[in-house]
Protein backbone atom coordinates (compact mmCIF):
# COMPACT_ATOMS: atom_id res chain seq x y z
CA UNK A 1 0.00 0.00 0.00
CA UNK A 2 1.15 3.21 -1.09
CA UNK A 3 -0.20 5.39 1.45
CA UNK A 4 -1.46 9.36 1.58
CA UNK A 5 -3.47 11.63 2.98
CA UNK A 6 -7.07 10.50 2.04
CA UNK A 7 -6.25 7.48 -0.04
CA UNK A 8 -3.80 4.47 -0.82
CA UNK A 9 -2.50 2.58 -4.04
CA UNK A 10 -2.76 -0.86 -3.30
CA UNK A 11 -0.82 -3.92 -5.43
CA UNK A 12 -1.18 -7.20 -4.59
CA UNK A 13 1.86 -9.65 -5.59
CA UNK A 14 0.86 -13.12 -6.29
CA UNK A 15 3.37 -15.41 -7.68
CA UNK A 16 5.80 -13.33 -8.63
CA UNK A 17 4.00 -10.92 -9.97
CA UNK A 18 1.60 -7.87 -9.52
CA UNK A 19 -1.72 -9.60 -10.13
CA UNK A 20 -3.81 -6.72 -9.16
CA UNK A 21 -3.72 -2.91 -8.41
CA UNK A 22 -6.25 -0.32 -7.56
CA UNK A 23 -7.19 2.88 -5.22
CA UNK A 24 -8.90 2.10 -1.81
CA UNK A 25 -9.99 5.34 -0.27
CA UNK A 26 -8.66 5.89 3.28
CA UNK A 27 -12.05 6.10 6.08
CA UNK A 28 -12.81 3.75 8.16
CA UNK A 29 -15.91 1.34 6.70
CA UNK A 30 -13.82 1.03 3.49
CA UNK A 31 -10.29 0.19 5.17
CA UNK A 32 -12.13 -2.50 7.53
CA UNK A 33 -14.55 -3.90 4.43
CA UNK A 34 -10.67 -4.27 2.45
CA UNK A 35 -9.34 -6.27 5.41
CA UNK A 36 -12.10 -8.00 5.24
CA UNK A 37 -11.68 -9.29 1.30
CA UNK A 38 -7.96 -10.73 2.51
CA UNK A 39 -6.67 -13.57 3.17
CA UNK A 40 -5.29 -14.43 6.56
CA UNK A 41 -2.35 -15.97 5.62
CA UNK A 42 -1.88 -12.62 3.27
CA UNK A 43 0.58 -9.86 4.48
CA UNK A 44 0.16 -6.15 4.44
CA UNK A 45 3.03 -3.72 3.59
CA UNK A 46 3.18 -0.18 4.02
CA UNK A 47 5.29 2.72 4.95
CA UNK A 48 5.28 4.77 8.00
CA UNK A 49 3.63 8.24 7.81
CA UNK A 50 1.11 9.98 9.64
CA UNK A 51 -1.95 7.62 9.25
CA UNK A 52 -0.23 4.22 9.50
CA UNK A 53 -0.84 3.08 13.09
CA UNK A 54 -4.63 3.84 12.06
CA UNK A 55 -4.69 1.29 9.20
CA UNK A 56 -2.10 -1.12 10.87
CA UNK A 57 -4.74 -0.89 13.91
CA UNK A 58 -7.67 -2.13 11.25
CA UNK A 59 -5.98 -4.56 9.13
CA UNK A 60 -4.30 -6.48 11.18
CA UNK A 61 -7.04 -8.68 12.71
CA UNK A 62 -7.60 -9.86 9.06
CA UNK A 63 -4.22 -10.77 8.22
CA UNK A 64 -1.36 -12.71 8.88
CA UNK A 65 1.18 -9.89 9.44
CA UNK A 66 1.11 -5.72 9.05
CA UNK A 67 4.70 -4.90 7.45
CA UNK A 68 5.68 -0.87 8.31
CA UNK A 69 8.57 0.02 6.18
CA UNK A 70 11.20 2.81 6.69
CA UNK A 71 10.54 5.12 3.89
CA UNK A 72 13.96 7.03 3.70
CA UNK A 73 15.62 2.95 3.09
CA UNK A 74 13.14 2.33 0.59
CA UNK A 75 13.67 5.56 -1.41
CA UNK A 76 17.20 4.51 -0.97
CA UNK A 77 17.19 1.06 -2.40
CA UNK A 78 14.49 1.49 -5.39
CA UNK A 79 15.47 4.47 -6.49
CA UNK A 80 13.46 4.69 -10.60
CA UNK A 81 13.08 7.03 -12.79
CA UNK A 82 9.67 6.59 -13.12
CA UNK A 83 7.98 7.26 -9.97
CA UNK A 84 3.83 6.87 -9.78
CA UNK A 85 1.52 5.66 -7.03
CA UNK A 86 1.21 2.48 -9.37
CA UNK A 87 5.31 1.85 -9.30
CA UNK A 88 5.34 2.52 -5.73
CA UNK A 89 3.03 0.03 -4.38
CA UNK A 90 4.34 -2.46 -6.59
CA UNK A 91 8.06 -2.08 -5.30
CA UNK A 92 7.35 -2.50 -1.73
CA UNK A 93 5.41 -5.52 -2.62
CA UNK A 94 8.47 -6.87 -4.34
CA UNK A 95 11.17 -5.98 -1.84
CA UNK A 96 8.93 -7.72 0.76
CA UNK A 97 8.61 -10.68 -1.39
CA UNK A 98 12.32 -10.69 -2.14
CA UNK A 99 13.37 -10.06 2.27
CA UNK A 100 15.02 -6.74 1.21
CA UNK A 101 12.61 -4.84 2.73
CA UNK A 102 13.71 -2.52 5.48
CA UNK A 103 11.44 -2.45 8.51
CA UNK A 104 10.45 -0.76 11.56
CA UNK A 105 9.31 -1.50 14.48
CA UNK A 106 4.85 -1.35 15.38
CA UNK A 107 4.64 0.75 18.56
CA UNK A 108 1.89 -0.96 20.95
CA UNK A 109 -1.08 1.00 21.60
CA UNK A 110 0.30 2.45 25.04
CA UNK A 111 3.52 3.47 23.64
CA UNK A 112 1.37 5.74 21.30
CA UNK A 113 -0.61 6.73 23.36
CA UNK A 114 2.13 7.92 25.50
CA UNK A 115 3.81 9.09 22.63
CA UNK A 116 1.17 11.30 21.53
CA UNK A 117 1.18 13.13 24.92
CA UNK A 118 4.74 13.59 24.45
CA UNK A 119 4.10 15.00 21.21
CA UNK A 120 0.92 17.24 22.44
CA UNK A 121 3.69 18.86 24.76
CA UNK A 122 6.31 19.42 22.67
CA UNK A 123 3.39 21.63 20.90
CA UNK A 124 2.38 23.30 23.94
CA UNK A 125 5.86 24.54 24.75
CA UNK A 126 6.28 25.68 21.12
CA UNK A 127 3.28 27.18 21.15
CA UNK A 128 4.41 28.92 24.66
CA UNK A 129 7.69 30.22 23.47
CA UNK A 130 5.96 31.93 20.28
CA UNK A 131 3.29 33.98 22.58
CA UNK A 132 6.37 35.08 25.24
CA UNK A 133 7.95 35.84 21.64
CA UNK A 134 4.87 38.36 20.90
CA UNK A 135 4.73 39.85 24.41
CA UNK A 136 8.70 40.49 23.80
CA UNK A 137 7.81 41.91 20.37
CA UNK A 138 4.66 44.62 21.64
CA UNK A 139 7.14 45.97 24.40
CA UNK A 140 10.38 46.01 21.18
CA UNK A 141 7.50 47.90 19.21
CA UNK A 142 7.05 51.04 22.14
CA UNK A 143 10.17 51.20 23.39
CA UNK A 144 9.74 49.60 26.56
CA UNK A 145 12.93 48.82 27.68
CA UNK A 146 14.16 45.24 28.66
CA UNK A 147 12.72 44.08 32.34
CA UNK A 148 15.69 42.89 34.72
CA UNK A 149 14.14 39.73 36.14
CA UNK A 150 11.61 37.12 35.05
CA UNK A 151 9.30 39.18 32.77
CA UNK A 152 6.29 36.37 33.60
CA UNK A 153 6.48 35.83 36.90
CA UNK A 154 4.41 37.59 39.49
CA UNK A 155 6.73 40.75 39.59
CA UNK A 156 7.39 40.82 35.94
CA UNK A 157 3.62 40.95 35.39
CA UNK A 158 3.41 43.82 37.64
CA UNK A 159 5.84 45.75 35.67
CA UNK A 160 3.98 45.02 32.49
CA UNK A 161 0.24 46.08 34.11
CA UNK A 162 2.07 49.96 34.13
CA UNK A 163 4.18 49.70 31.22
CA UNK A 164 3.32 53.06 29.43
CA UNK A 165 1.43 51.62 26.29
CA UNK A 166 -1.16 53.17 23.84
CA UNK A 167 -4.70 51.25 24.36
CA UNK A 168 -4.79 49.10 21.23
CA UNK A 169 -0.93 47.72 22.46
CA UNK A 170 -2.37 47.27 25.96
CA UNK A 171 -5.37 45.36 24.75
CA UNK A 172 -2.96 43.08 22.56
CA UNK A 173 -0.57 42.29 25.11
CA UNK A 174 -3.34 41.66 27.37
CA UNK A 175 -4.84 39.07 24.86
CA UNK A 176 -0.99 37.27 24.14
CA UNK A 177 -1.19 37.19 28.06
CA UNK A 178 -4.52 35.70 28.58
CA UNK A 179 -3.08 33.02 25.88
CA UNK A 180 -0.20 32.26 27.84
CA UNK A 181 -1.99 31.61 30.54
CA UNK A 182 -4.63 29.27 28.83
CA UNK A 183 -1.30 27.55 27.40
CA UNK A 184 0.39 26.82 30.71
CA UNK A 185 -2.93 25.41 32.40
CA UNK A 186 -2.46 23.48 29.67
CA UNK A 187 0.64 22.29 29.98
CA UNK A 188 0.41 22.00 33.48
CA UNK A 189 -2.13 19.35 32.58
CA UNK A 190 -0.03 17.46 30.34
CA UNK A 191 2.44 17.33 32.87
CA UNK A 192 0.45 15.82 35.92
CA UNK A 193 -0.78 13.06 33.16
CA UNK A 194 2.84 12.56 32.29
CA UNK A 195 3.57 12.29 35.96
CA UNK A 196 1.57 9.63 36.43
CA UNK A 197 2.89 7.52 33.21
CA UNK A 198 6.37 8.31 34.67
CA UNK A 199 5.01 6.86 38.57
CA UNK A 200 3.51 3.93 37.57
CA UNK A 201 6.03 2.61 35.02
CA UNK A 202 9.11 1.01 36.61
CA UNK A 203 11.40 1.77 33.91
CA UNK A 204 10.94 5.76 34.09
CA UNK A 205 11.51 5.29 37.90
CA UNK A 206 14.55 3.71 37.19
CA UNK A 207 15.69 6.64 34.62
CA UNK A 208 14.84 9.26 36.82
CA UNK A 209 17.65 8.32 39.36
CA UNK A 210 19.95 9.76 37.22
CA UNK A 211 21.06 12.62 37.65
CA UNK A 212 19.58 15.43 35.36
CA UNK A 213 17.01 12.80 34.28
CA UNK A 214 13.36 14.40 35.03
CA UNK A 215 9.86 13.05 34.63
CA UNK A 216 9.24 14.54 31.22
CA UNK A 217 12.82 13.72 30.12
CA UNK A 218 11.84 9.85 31.11
CA UNK A 219 8.67 9.36 29.36
CA UNK A 220 10.24 11.53 26.36
CA UNK A 221 12.90 8.38 25.94
CA UNK A 222 10.79 5.80 26.87
CA UNK A 223 8.05 6.61 24.68
CA UNK A 224 10.67 6.81 21.86
CA UNK A 225 12.39 3.41 22.58
CA UNK A 226 9.65 1.44 23.07
CA UNK A 227 10.09 -1.97 23.30
CA UNK A 228 14.42 -1.89 24.68
CA UNK A 229 14.46 -5.94 23.66
CA UNK A 230 14.64 -4.09 19.69
CA UNK A 231 18.32 -2.68 20.13
CA UNK A 232 20.82 -5.36 20.39
CA UNK A 233 23.34 -2.91 21.48
CA UNK A 234 23.83 0.44 23.73
CA UNK A 235 25.95 2.19 19.90
CA UNK A 236 22.05 0.88 18.13
CA UNK A 237 20.28 2.97 20.71
CA UNK A 238 21.88 6.03 20.05
CA UNK A 239 22.17 5.47 16.60
CA UNK A 240 18.16 5.54 16.83
CA UNK A 241 18.29 8.46 18.56
CA UNK A 242 20.79 10.31 15.67
CA UNK A 243 23.49 10.71 18.51
CA UNK A 244 26.35 9.00 16.55
CA UNK A 245 28.75 10.46 13.84
CA UNK A 246 28.09 10.15 10.30
CA UNK A 247 31.30 7.71 9.09
CA UNK A 248 32.48 8.07 5.58
CA UNK A 249 35.24 5.75 4.25
CA UNK A 250 36.59 4.78 0.72
CA UNK A 251 39.08 3.08 -0.58
CA UNK A 252 42.29 3.38 0.92
CA UNK A 253 41.39 5.97 2.64
CA UNK A 254 40.52 6.11 6.64
CA UNK A 255 37.59 6.40 7.98
CA UNK A 256 36.24 10.27 8.09
CA UNK A 257 33.93 10.88 11.59
CA UNK A 258 31.89 14.21 10.95
CA UNK A 259 28.79 15.61 13.19
CA UNK A 260 26.04 13.48 14.12
CA UNK A 261 23.29 12.11 11.92
CA UNK A 262 20.50 13.86 13.79
CA UNK A 263 18.75 10.74 11.57
CA UNK A 264 15.76 9.64 14.37
CA UNK A 265 13.65 10.55 17.19
CA UNK A 266 14.47 14.72 17.67
CA UNK A 267 12.38 15.02 20.58
CA UNK A 268 14.11 12.30 22.61
CA UNK A 269 17.16 13.90 21.30
CA UNK A 270 16.54 17.37 22.72
CA UNK A 271 15.58 15.93 26.16
CA UNK A 272 18.70 13.65 26.16
CA UNK A 273 20.89 17.14 25.37
CA UNK A 274 18.88 18.79 28.44
CA UNK A 275 19.58 15.82 30.54
CA UNK A 276 23.27 16.35 29.58
CA UNK A 277 23.26 19.91 30.37
CA UNK A 278 21.61 18.92 34.08
CA UNK A 279 23.85 16.43 34.89
CA UNK A 280 26.80 18.78 34.15
CA UNK A 281 25.69 20.86 36.92
CA UNK A 282 25.82 18.27 39.77
CA UNK A 283 28.54 16.04 41.10
CA UNK A 284 29.00 12.84 39.24
CA UNK A 285 30.86 10.92 37.04
CA UNK A 286 28.61 12.33 34.24
CA UNK A 287 29.99 15.78 35.09
CA UNK A 288 33.36 14.48 35.01
CA UNK A 289 32.73 12.96 31.61
CA UNK A 290 31.20 16.17 30.73
CA UNK A 291 34.06 18.72 31.98
CA UNK A 292 36.90 16.32 30.03
CA UNK A 293 35.19 16.86 26.64
CA UNK A 294 34.21 20.20 27.24
CA UNK A 295 38.17 20.89 27.88
CA UNK A 296 39.00 19.71 24.59
CA UNK A 297 36.11 20.63 22.08
CA UNK A 298 33.89 22.99 24.00
CA UNK A 299 31.13 23.11 26.10
CA UNK A 300 28.27 21.98 23.34
CA UNK A 301 30.51 18.82 21.99
CA UNK A 302 30.55 17.87 25.19
CA UNK A 303 26.83 18.36 25.73
CA UNK A 304 25.90 16.12 23.10
CA UNK A 305 28.99 13.71 23.75
CA UNK A 306 27.60 13.43 27.29
CA UNK A 307 23.65 13.05 25.81
CA UNK A 308 25.16 9.72 24.08
CA UNK A 309 26.83 8.56 27.11
CA UNK A 310 23.49 9.05 28.47
CA UNK A 311 21.61 7.37 25.88
CA UNK A 312 24.06 4.08 26.26
CA UNK A 313 23.48 3.89 30.52
CA UNK A 314 19.76 3.95 29.19
CA UNK A 315 20.59 1.01 27.84
CA UNK A 316 22.08 -0.40 30.30
CA UNK A 317 19.35 0.16 32.86
CA UNK A 318 16.67 -1.43 30.92
CA UNK A 319 18.37 -3.92 28.88
CA UNK A 320 20.25 -5.53 31.94
CA UNK A 321 17.83 -4.94 34.24
CA UNK A 322 20.48 -3.07 36.53
CA UNK A 323 19.89 -0.32 39.02
CA UNK A 324 22.14 2.77 38.40
CA UNK A 325 25.06 2.48 40.80
CA UNK A 326 25.35 6.23 41.57
CA UNK A 327 21.91 7.30 42.86
CA UNK A 328 21.24 9.09 46.05
CA UNK A 329 18.35 7.40 47.37
CA UNK A 330 17.46 10.19 49.60
CA UNK A 331 17.52 12.79 46.70
CA UNK A 332 15.57 10.00 44.71
CA UNK A 333 12.93 9.29 47.41
CA UNK A 334 12.27 13.45 47.47
CA UNK A 335 12.20 13.15 43.57
CA UNK A 336 9.51 11.33 43.76
CA UNK A 337 7.62 12.35 46.50
CA UNK A 338 7.85 15.77 44.89
CA UNK A 339 6.18 13.98 41.90
CA UNK A 340 3.56 11.99 43.88
CA UNK A 341 2.49 15.18 45.15
CA UNK A 342 2.25 17.07 41.79
CA UNK A 343 0.07 14.19 40.71
CA UNK A 344 -2.57 14.67 43.29
CA UNK A 345 -1.39 12.52 46.19
CA UNK A 346 -2.69 13.92 49.82
CA UNK A 347 0.36 15.40 51.93
CA UNK A 348 1.32 13.95 55.04
CA UNK A 349 0.56 15.65 58.59
CA UNK A 350 1.90 14.76 61.84
CA UNK A 351 4.96 12.73 63.24
CA UNK A 352 4.95 9.95 60.87
CA UNK A 353 8.36 10.55 58.42
CA UNK A 354 7.13 11.02 54.97
CA UNK A 355 9.07 8.97 52.24
CA UNK A 356 11.40 11.80 51.47
CA UNK A 357 12.54 12.92 54.58
CA UNK A 358 15.96 11.24 54.24
CA UNK A 359 16.69 14.41 51.86
CA UNK A 360 16.38 17.35 54.63
CA UNK A 361 18.60 14.98 57.14
CA UNK A 362 21.96 17.37 56.67
CA UNK A 363 24.42 14.42 57.59
CA UNK A 364 22.75 11.72 54.95
CA UNK A 365 22.49 14.77 52.48
CA UNK A 366 25.87 15.54 52.43
CA UNK A 367 26.97 11.92 52.85
CA UNK A 368 24.98 11.24 49.50
CA UNK A 369 27.09 14.54 47.88
CA UNK A 370 30.07 12.91 48.96
CA UNK A 371 29.91 9.76 47.53
CA UNK A 372 29.19 11.06 43.82
CA UNK A 373 32.16 13.47 44.40
CA UNK A 374 34.64 10.67 45.13
CA UNK A 375 32.70 8.95 42.00
CA UNK A 376 33.51 12.18 40.19
CA UNK A 377 37.33 12.28 41.35
CA UNK A 378 37.39 8.44 41.05
CA UNK A 379 36.79 8.76 36.78
CA UNK A 380 38.84 11.63 36.59
CA UNK A 381 42.02 10.24 37.84
CA UNK A 382 41.40 7.21 35.51
CA UNK A 383 41.16 9.55 32.68
CA UNK A 384 44.77 11.18 33.88
CA UNK A 385 45.57 7.28 34.09
CA UNK A 386 44.93 6.95 30.39
CA UNK A 387 46.25 10.75 29.33
CA UNK A 388 50.00 9.59 31.15
CA UNK A 389 50.31 6.15 29.15
CA UNK A 390 53.63 5.93 27.23
CA UNK A 391 52.91 5.85 23.52
CA UNK A 392 52.83 2.27 21.89
CA UNK A 393 56.05 1.78 20.12
CA UNK A 394 55.62 1.90 16.15
CA UNK A 395 56.34 -1.69 14.67
CA UNK A 396 59.56 -1.65 12.56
Amino acid sequence: MDVHRSFAQVAIHEDGITAKSFRLELEHDTVVAFGKDLRADDEVVLEATGNTAAIVRLLTPFVARVVIANPMQVKAIAHARVKTDKVDAAILAQLHAAGFLPEVWAADDDTLALRRLVSERVAVVRSIRRAKSRVHAVLHANLIPKYEGHLFGKGGRHWLAKAPLPKTERDLLGRHLDELDWLNDRLATLDTALIRFSLDDPRMRKLMSVAGISSVIATAVVASIGDISRFSSPEKLASYFGLTPRVRQSGDRGAIHGRITKQGNATARTMLVEAAWSAAGVPGPLRSFFLRIKDRKGANVAAVATARKIATLIWTLLAKEEPYRWARPAFVAMKMRRLELRAGATKQHGNKPGPGRDYWIKEIRHREMELVANAEASYARMVEAWRDRPPKPKPT
